[in-house]
Protein backbone atom coordinates (compact mmCIF):
# COMPACT_ATOMS: atom_id res chain seq x y z
CA UNK A 1 0.00 0.00 0.00
CA UNK A 2 1.33 3.74 -1.22
CA UNK A 3 0.54 6.40 1.77
CA UNK A 4 1.01 9.82 1.57
CA UNK A 5 0.76 9.66 5.41
CA UNK A 6 3.26 7.39 6.04
CA UNK A 7 6.59 6.62 4.26
CA UNK A 8 7.93 3.57 5.28
CA UNK A 9 10.51 2.99 3.31
CA UNK A 10 11.93 7.02 5.20
CA UNK A 11 11.04 5.43 8.33
CA UNK A 12 13.36 2.65 7.79
CA UNK A 13 16.03 4.08 6.32
CA UNK A 14 16.20 6.50 8.65
CA UNK A 15 16.45 4.12 11.69
CA UNK A 16 19.10 2.86 9.93
CA UNK A 17 21.15 5.89 9.57
CA UNK A 18 20.22 6.42 13.35
CA UNK A 19 21.91 3.02 14.09
CA UNK A 20 24.55 4.25 12.30
CA UNK A 21 25.44 7.34 13.64
CA UNK A 22 25.54 5.54 16.96
CA UNK A 23 27.42 3.41 16.49
CA UNK A 24 30.16 5.36 14.44
CA UNK A 25 30.28 7.67 18.04
CA UNK A 26 30.81 4.50 19.70
CA UNK A 27 33.65 3.82 17.00
CA UNK A 28 35.07 7.05 17.30
CA UNK A 29 34.90 7.74 21.39
CA UNK A 30 37.39 4.25 21.19
CA UNK A 31 39.54 6.16 18.56
CA UNK A 32 39.72 9.44 20.30
CA UNK A 33 40.38 7.73 23.99
CA UNK A 34 42.10 4.56 23.00
CA UNK A 35 39.46 2.30 25.07
CA UNK A 36 36.78 0.10 24.15
CA UNK A 37 35.99 0.28 27.53
CA UNK A 38 35.78 3.72 28.92
CA UNK A 39 33.35 3.76 31.90
CA UNK A 40 31.31 1.09 33.59
CA UNK A 41 28.53 0.92 31.06
CA UNK A 42 30.87 0.08 28.64
CA UNK A 43 31.50 -3.67 30.52
CA UNK A 44 30.63 -3.16 34.63
CA UNK A 45 32.55 -6.59 34.74
CA UNK A 46 36.06 -5.34 32.71
CA UNK A 47 35.90 -2.04 34.11
CA UNK A 48 35.38 -2.92 37.64
CA UNK A 49 38.40 -5.49 37.39
CA UNK A 50 40.36 -2.84 35.42
CA UNK A 51 39.66 -0.12 37.99
CA UNK A 52 41.03 -2.49 40.48
CA UNK A 53 44.05 -3.87 39.17
CA UNK A 54 44.96 0.25 38.09
CA UNK A 55 44.39 1.04 42.05
CA UNK A 56 47.05 -1.89 43.09
CA UNK A 57 49.53 -1.07 40.53
CA UNK A 58 49.73 2.64 41.89
CA UNK A 59 49.92 1.08 45.45
CA UNK A 60 53.18 -1.14 43.74
CA UNK A 61 54.14 2.02 42.24
CA UNK A 62 54.08 3.33 46.24
CA UNK A 63 56.02 0.14 47.08
CA UNK A 64 58.93 0.63 44.59
CA UNK A 65 59.50 4.13 46.00
CA UNK A 66 59.90 2.25 49.83
CA UNK A 67 61.97 -0.19 48.53
CA UNK A 68 64.43 2.48 46.94
CA UNK A 69 63.94 4.42 50.21
CA UNK A 70 64.86 1.01 52.34
CA UNK A 71 67.83 0.16 49.71
CA UNK A 72 69.61 3.50 50.43
CA UNK A 73 69.02 3.20 54.56
CA UNK A 74 70.69 -0.28 54.18
CA UNK A 75 73.53 0.87 51.63
CA UNK A 76 74.23 3.83 54.00
CA UNK A 77 74.72 1.32 56.95
CA UNK A 78 76.92 -1.33 54.96
CA UNK A 79 78.94 1.86 53.33
CA UNK A 80 79.41 2.13 57.25
CA UNK A 81 80.36 -1.05 58.41
CA UNK A 82 83.21 -1.37 55.55
CA UNK A 83 84.76 1.87 56.51
CA UNK A 84 84.83 0.96 59.89
CA UNK A 85 86.11 -2.84 58.97
CA UNK A 86 88.88 -1.48 57.35
CA UNK A 87 89.59 0.80 60.23
CA UNK A 88 89.44 -1.85 62.59
CA UNK A 89 91.53 -4.25 60.42
CA UNK A 90 93.98 -0.99 61.10
CA UNK A 91 93.45 -0.97 64.74
CA UNK A 92 94.81 -4.47 64.97
CA UNK A 93 97.64 -4.40 62.65
CA UNK A 94 99.04 -1.33 64.84
CA UNK A 95 98.30 -3.50 68.23
CA UNK A 96 100.43 -6.04 65.92
CA UNK A 97 103.27 -3.53 65.65
CA UNK A 98 103.17 -3.06 69.11
CA UNK A 99 104.12 -6.46 69.98
CA UNK A 100 107.27 -5.78 68.38
CA UNK A 101 110.49 -5.19 70.90
CA UNK A 102 111.83 -1.97 71.16
CA UNK A 103 108.93 0.11 69.67
CA UNK A 104 107.38 3.20 70.95
CA UNK A 105 103.92 1.91 72.37
CA UNK A 106 102.73 5.57 73.33
CA UNK A 107 103.12 7.02 69.72
CA UNK A 108 101.28 4.02 68.51
CA UNK A 109 98.25 4.90 70.93
CA UNK A 110 98.26 8.22 69.43
CA UNK A 111 97.52 6.78 65.68
CA UNK A 112 95.08 4.60 67.78
CA UNK A 113 93.17 7.58 69.58
CA UNK A 114 92.85 8.65 65.95
CA UNK A 115 91.51 5.78 64.37
CA UNK A 116 89.10 5.73 66.83
CA UNK A 117 88.34 9.18 66.27
CA UNK A 118 87.44 7.90 62.27
CA UNK A 119 85.39 5.29 63.70
CA UNK A 120 83.23 7.33 65.77
CA UNK A 121 82.89 9.97 62.92
CA UNK A 122 82.24 7.26 60.38
CA UNK A 123 79.23 5.50 63.32
CA UNK A 124 77.92 9.18 63.49
CA UNK A 125 77.49 10.20 59.50
CA UNK A 126 75.77 6.77 58.64
CA UNK A 127 72.79 8.74 58.55
CA UNK A 128 69.96 8.29 56.15
CA UNK A 129 66.65 10.17 56.44
CA UNK A 130 66.86 10.67 60.29
CA UNK A 131 67.86 7.11 60.13
CA UNK A 132 71.69 5.86 61.66
CA UNK A 133 71.75 2.19 62.39
CA UNK A 134 75.66 2.08 63.46
CA UNK A 135 74.99 4.79 66.25
CA UNK A 136 72.29 4.96 68.84
CA UNK A 137 71.94 7.63 71.04
CA UNK A 138 68.02 6.02 72.52
CA UNK A 139 67.82 4.43 75.69
CA UNK A 140 65.33 2.19 74.43
CA UNK A 141 67.98 0.52 71.85
CA UNK A 142 67.95 0.17 68.22
CA UNK A 143 64.82 -1.55 66.74
CA UNK A 144 63.45 -3.39 64.54
CA UNK A 145 63.74 -1.98 60.84
CA UNK A 146 60.60 -2.80 58.65
CA UNK A 147 60.97 -2.38 54.86
CA UNK A 148 57.86 -2.37 52.63
CA UNK A 149 58.47 -4.95 50.36
CA UNK A 150 55.57 -6.09 48.41
CA UNK A 151 51.63 -5.07 48.58
CA UNK A 152 49.37 -8.27 48.13
CA UNK A 153 45.81 -9.05 47.05
CA UNK A 154 44.46 -12.18 48.17
CA UNK A 155 41.54 -14.64 46.14
CA UNK A 156 38.77 -12.68 48.79
CA UNK A 157 40.05 -9.54 48.18
CA UNK A 158 41.63 -8.49 50.64
CA UNK A 159 44.87 -6.43 50.79
CA UNK A 160 48.06 -6.49 52.58
CA UNK A 161 51.69 -5.44 52.83
CA UNK A 162 55.24 -7.64 53.09
CA UNK A 163 58.06 -6.45 54.86
CA UNK A 164 61.78 -7.14 55.22
CA UNK A 165 63.01 -7.30 58.39
CA UNK A 166 66.81 -6.03 59.76
CA UNK A 167 67.90 -6.05 63.43
CA UNK A 168 69.38 -2.96 63.74
CA UNK A 169 70.84 -3.58 67.45
CA UNK A 170 73.28 -6.27 65.31
CA UNK A 171 75.29 -3.33 63.97
CA UNK A 172 75.29 -0.94 66.19
CA UNK A 173 78.93 0.22 66.33
CA UNK A 174 78.64 3.10 69.33
CA UNK A 175 76.12 3.33 72.24
CA UNK A 176 75.95 6.42 73.74
CA UNK A 177 73.03 4.96 76.50
CA UNK A 178 74.41 1.31 77.18
CA UNK A 179 78.04 0.69 76.06
CA UNK A 180 76.95 -3.22 76.17
CA UNK A 181 74.83 -2.16 73.13
CA UNK A 182 78.22 -1.30 70.72
CA UNK A 183 79.92 -3.57 68.59
CA UNK A 184 83.02 -1.30 69.82
CA UNK A 185 81.78 0.39 73.20
CA UNK A 186 81.08 -3.10 75.10
CA UNK A 187 83.18 -5.32 76.93
CA UNK A 188 84.72 -8.29 74.83
CA UNK A 189 85.98 -11.25 77.07
CA UNK A 190 88.87 -12.76 75.96
CA UNK A 191 91.15 -15.62 76.99
CA UNK A 192 94.95 -14.65 75.85
CA UNK A 193 97.37 -18.05 76.14
CA UNK A 194 98.14 -17.01 79.88
CA UNK A 195 94.25 -18.70 80.43
CA UNK A 196 93.60 -15.58 82.53
CA UNK A 197 90.08 -13.72 81.31
CA UNK A 198 90.53 -10.06 80.21
CA UNK A 199 87.91 -7.67 79.11
CA UNK A 200 88.48 -5.16 76.53
CA UNK A 201 86.45 -2.19 74.76
CA UNK A 202 87.72 -0.03 72.06
CA UNK A 203 85.97 3.02 72.66
CA UNK A 204 84.53 5.17 75.49
CA UNK A 205 81.28 6.57 74.22
CA UNK A 206 80.60 7.89 77.91
CA UNK A 207 78.29 5.38 78.87
CA UNK A 208 79.13 3.11 81.89
CA UNK A 209 80.86 0.19 80.89
CA UNK A 210 83.18 -2.26 82.34
CA UNK A 211 86.72 -3.67 81.14
CA UNK A 212 89.82 -2.00 80.54
CA UNK A 213 89.83 0.55 76.91
CA UNK A 214 92.03 -0.51 74.26
CA UNK A 215 94.84 2.00 74.95
CA UNK A 216 98.39 1.61 74.84
CA UNK A 217 101.97 2.83 76.60
CA UNK A 218 104.63 1.67 77.41
CA UNK A 219 103.98 0.07 80.16
CA UNK A 220 101.49 -2.38 78.54
CA UNK A 221 102.38 -6.05 78.52
CA UNK A 222 102.66 -8.72 76.03
CA UNK A 223 99.79 -10.15 77.87
CA UNK A 224 97.51 -7.06 77.66
CA UNK A 225 98.93 -6.47 73.40
CA UNK A 226 97.41 -10.69 72.77
CA UNK A 227 93.98 -10.09 74.92
CA UNK A 228 93.19 -6.54 72.94
CA UNK A 229 94.52 -8.28 69.73
CA UNK A 230 91.74 -11.33 70.42
CA UNK A 231 88.91 -8.50 71.38
CA UNK A 232 89.50 -6.67 68.13
CA UNK A 233 89.28 -9.25 65.84
CA UNK A 234 86.35 -10.30 67.78
CA UNK A 235 84.82 -6.83 66.84
CA UNK A 236 86.00 -7.20 63.46
CA UNK A 237 84.02 -10.72 63.25
CA UNK A 238 81.14 -9.16 64.26
CA UNK A 239 81.07 -6.15 61.94
CA UNK A 240 81.96 -8.49 59.07
CA UNK A 241 78.70 -11.00 60.29
CA UNK A 242 76.66 -7.35 60.38
CA UNK A 243 78.02 -6.14 56.33
CA UNK A 244 76.92 -9.51 55.30
CA UNK A 245 73.38 -9.75 56.71
CA UNK A 246 73.00 -6.10 55.12
CA UNK A 247 74.76 -7.56 51.95
CA UNK A 248 72.17 -9.99 52.03
CA UNK A 249 69.07 -7.68 52.49
CA UNK A 250 70.94 -5.20 49.60
CA UNK A 251 70.59 -8.38 47.19
CA UNK A 252 67.31 -9.15 48.09
CA UNK A 253 65.82 -5.60 47.82
CA UNK A 254 67.62 -5.59 44.42
CA UNK A 255 65.50 -8.35 43.48
CA UNK A 256 62.55 -7.48 44.91
CA UNK A 257 62.55 -3.99 43.14
CA UNK A 258 63.35 -5.92 39.66
CA UNK A 259 60.17 -8.04 40.59
CA UNK A 260 57.49 -5.31 41.55
CA UNK A 261 59.07 -3.81 37.96
CA UNK A 262 58.65 -6.94 35.82
CA UNK A 263 54.64 -7.72 38.38
CA UNK A 264 53.71 -3.76 37.35
CA UNK A 265 54.72 -4.28 33.24
CA UNK A 266 52.47 -7.92 33.96
CA UNK A 267 49.71 -6.08 35.69
CA UNK A 268 49.65 -3.15 32.36
CA UNK A 269 49.07 -5.67 30.03
CA UNK A 270 46.48 -7.29 31.51
CA UNK A 271 44.42 -4.29 32.41
CA UNK A 272 45.16 -3.49 28.18
CA UNK A 273 43.68 -6.53 26.95
CA UNK A 274 40.94 -5.74 28.73
CA UNK A 275 39.75 -2.32 28.26
CA UNK A 276 42.41 -1.14 25.57
CA UNK A 277 40.57 -0.60 22.03
CA UNK A 278 42.25 -2.34 19.03
CA UNK A 279 42.97 0.74 17.04
CA UNK A 280 43.34 -1.55 13.56
CA UNK A 281 40.15 -2.96 14.06
CA UNK A 282 38.45 0.22 14.99
CA UNK A 283 39.71 2.05 12.13
CA UNK A 284 38.64 -0.24 9.55
CA UNK A 285 35.30 -0.37 11.50
CA UNK A 286 34.99 3.29 11.33
CA UNK A 287 35.82 3.35 7.25
CA UNK A 288 33.05 0.88 7.28
CA UNK A 289 30.50 2.65 9.00
CA UNK A 290 31.47 6.22 7.23
CA UNK A 291 30.44 4.01 3.38
CA UNK A 292 27.37 2.61 5.24
CA UNK A 293 26.34 6.14 6.50
CA UNK A 294 26.53 7.37 3.33
CA UNK A 295 24.32 4.58 1.62
CA UNK A 296 21.86 5.50 4.38
CA UNK A 297 21.87 9.09 3.63
CA UNK A 298 21.58 8.22 0.06
CA UNK A 299 18.59 5.46 1.19
CA UNK A 300 16.48 7.78 2.80
CA UNK A 301 16.49 10.56 -0.41
CA UNK A 302 15.51 7.60 -2.69
CA UNK A 303 12.73 7.10 0.10
CA UNK A 304 11.73 10.16 0.26
CA UNK A 305 11.93 11.15 -3.51
CA UNK A 306 9.55 7.95 -4.08
CA UNK A 307 6.62 10.07 -1.91
CA UNK A 308 6.93 13.10 -4.46
CA UNK A 309 6.38 10.53 -7.46
CA UNK A 310 2.67 9.73 -6.52
CA UNK A 311 1.76 13.76 -7.46
CA UNK A 312 2.38 12.56 -10.54
CA UNK A 313 -0.88 10.10 -10.55
CA UNK A 314 -2.89 13.33 -9.66
CA UNK A 315 -1.74 15.32 -13.01
CA UNK A 316 -3.73 15.37 -15.89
Amino acid sequence: MTSILTNTGALAALQTLRSINSDMETVQSRISSGYKVETAADNAAYWSIATTMRSDNKALGTVQDALGLGAAKVDTAYTGLESAISVVDEIKSKIVAASEPGVDKTKIDKELTELKNQLSSISESASFSGENWLYNTSSSGASVKNIVASFNRASDGGVSLTTLEYDASSSVMIDTQSAGRGILTKEWQVVPESGVTAGYFLIDAGAVTSGSEITLSNDTTDEELAGMLLAVEDMMQQLTDSASTLGAITSRIDMQEEFVASLMDAIDQGVGRLVDADMNEESTRLKALQTQQQLGIQSLSIANTNAQNILQLFQQ
